[in-house]
């Protein structure tokens, strides 16, 4: 991609994640990082070279002090079949070419290796979104992107074939955190380093009003009964293996040796013409 084509404005990123409060804004990530260890565990394997590609280091660093962290540069910082295990940590969300990340994860994999993705779905601040939308539609007329585009679970579950990658699986998990108000959001996703990177931002002064008509709306329509502000974080995780040989195979169609009327044990009936 050209820099005019690109989604997301790298210095404008790298300059969000250095405002980043650790206190603060870690809470996410411990959340995927419990996760992936509870994964890890299931598979039952032993991974030697691990390599953990992410936008925030400390924490993944601090979590597997086994593994190797790279930063998610949109060109990886790893060999041809140099690991056993690469985790791509909250990072797939902000990167200009996703399945380019992934592929060059895939090709970085020794045969069976396991590659394991985790990111913001399109569900995360879906009631920022629509709040700030909806205000700014009503003071100005029009819109500017505030709120970084994520995609969905079923988009992000294909780029993992398209990274030729066996045995793969998609799934998700949201968590709902309760604001007292828009600054408080607005204050955690600056500690995350998450506020807005992308590149077609608006650089004018925001509208006059625009924040508190948007908090207007946001607790006219997604608040608790505490008139709490809720926000969704949307957590995708994609698992895919690098082919081997040892992994299970779909059969070949024909290749079945009991009837499929045998197997439920039910009479079986010519279909009428």
């Amino acid at each position: 991609m050209t820099g005019q084509n690109q989604l997301i404005d790298r210095k404008a990123l790298l300059q969000n994640r250095a405002r980043r409060v650790t206190q603060q804004g870690t809470f996410l990530h411990d959340l995927a990082i419990a996760d992936v260890r509870d994964r890890l565990v299931m598979v039952n394997k032993s991974f030697k070279d691990i390599v953990i590609v992410t936008g925030w280091a400390d924490p993944w660093a601090a979590a597997f002090p086994e593994a190797r962290v790279i930063e998610d540069t949109d060109v990886l910082d790893l060999s041809v079949q140099s690991c056993d295990l690469i985790i791509h940590a909250l990072a797939l969300h902000c990167a200009n070419d996703p399945v380019g990340q992934i592929i060059q994860c895939a090709r970085s994999l020794r045969p069976d290796g396991l590659f394991i993705a985790i990111c913001f779905g399109g569900q995360t601040l879906q009631e920022l979104r629509s709040s700030l939308a909806t205000a700014e539609s009503q003071i100005t007329g029009g819109l500017s992107p505030r709120v970084l585009p994520m995609a969905d679970l079923q988009d992000l579950g294909a780029l993992l074939q398209r990274a030729n990658l066996a045995l793969p699986v998609a799934d998700s998990a949201a968590q709902t955190v309760a604001y007292p108000n828009l600054h408080a959001l607005m204050r955690d996703l600056r500690a995350m380093g998450e506020t807005n990177p992308m590149t077609d931002r608006s650089r004018r002064f925001t509208p006059r009003g625009l924040f508190q008509r948007a908090e207007s709306i946001y607790k006219a329509e997604f608040a608790n009964s505490d008139e709490q502000l809720l926000a969704t974080f949307e957590q995708i995780f994609l698992t895919g293996w690098a082919p081997d040989e040892s992994q299970q195979k779909p059969l070949r169609p024909g290749s079945a040796k009991m009837r499929l009327a045998d197997a439920l044990g039910v009479a079986e009936h010519n279909l009428k013409d």
